[in-house]
């Protein structure tokens, strides 16, 4: 009779244990997650310790609606010493410049816009340029560079400094694509 009452015992023990296995797997599941926001969150913490005083961490609140534009509006403005002109920057790197302030929240224009440029200079070779927004569904173009430009697919181009709204060597973009023969003067570079 003890075999028996420790059999049913110890059965009811696998039982509760293989559902508090399951109960944990979930948990685990999502502590993947959660360990990869935490780590985000510490990147953009450091982004914002290496530039001092002046530095404001802002939320996105929403897109422009204009198709033809790439704006962006964050959650803070003129009372959260947002300047019009300043740069905007993730832990990747350049994101666009504030080109509006209001007194809560600031309009900031993505480096995608047709409209906005950014001197850069090619990490590898020190070439310098300006990286021009093409729009929407568009990567933005580097131009007026000529066929024999020392720069190469996968290069990485950082802001040059040049211009004074970005600091130097922040990371803005990879070359994606290269034409060089294209019959044109200038190569296609994106």
């Amino acid at each position: 009779g003890t075999y028996f009452v420790s059999q049913r015992s110890l059965d009811a023990e696998n039982q509760a244990l293989r559902r508090k296995l399951v109960d944990q797997a979930v948990a685990a599941q999502g502590n993947a997650s959660v360990r990869a926001e935490n780590e985000r969150l510490r990147a953009l913490l450091d982004v914002k310790g290496g530039y001092g005083p002046g530095a404001a961490a802002v939320e996105v609140l929403y897109s422009g609606r204009d198709p033809f534009s790439q704006k962006l509006f964050v959650s803070k403005g003129a009372a959260g010493n947002v300047k019009p002109g300043a740069a905007v920057i993730d832990e990747l790197g350049v994101v666009g410049q504030v080109t509006r302030v209001y007194a809560s929240l600031a309009e900031v224009t993505l480096l995608t816009d047709k409209d906005h440029a950014v001197p850069i200079k090619v990490e590898r070779s020190g070439v310098r340029s300006v990286l021009f927004g093409s729009g929407a569904g568009s990567l933005p173009q580097l131009r007026f560079m000529a066929p024999n430009a020392d720069i190469q697919v996968g290069d990485l181009l950082v802001t040059s400094g040049i211009d004074g709204t970005y600091p130097a060597g922040l990371a803005v973009a990879r070359v994606a694509s290269l034409e060089r023969d294209t019959g044109q003067v200038f190569a296609r570079i994106a």
